[in-house]
């Protein structure tokens, strides 16, 4: 059994968040959250298509959102928790971070 590795260190969290962004997406993350899943679970539960269930999938893989583990004929898919939680993390560095490039007036000085 291969086991295809998310690949977190290469996906910035902007990444990882538009790979989100998609209903569909976002969808089988939620899906995947609950257990792992094979592609054709996943298809009668969408109710879509094999290609195209595979090629939502294989973007939030490439986000290391999720990983994928082939069995027999089938594919497993799994959802990488521990990224999501290093996504939180990140996000919130990101957007806390001190950002001295932007210059800020006093709002009591603006005239709008």
């Amino acid at each position: 059994m291969l086991l295809t590795p998310s690949k977190p260190a290469t996906a910035s969290p902007l990444e990882q968040i538009k790979a989100l962004g998609h209903d569909l997406r976002f969808e089988m993350v939620s899906i995947l959250a609950q257990r792992e899943c094979c592609v054709c679970e996943l298809e009668a539960y969408l109710g879509l298509t094999q290609s195209k269930v595979s090629y939502h999938l294989a973007l939030l893989r490439d986000v290391g959102l999720v990983s994928s583990q082939q069995r027999g004929k089938n594919v497993f898919y799994r959802l990488e928790k521990d990224a999501l939680y290093v996504l939180g993390g990140r996000l919130l560095e990101t957007l806390l971070q001190p950002r001295p490039d932007i210059k800020l007036t006093n709002q009591i000085e603006l005239i709008c």
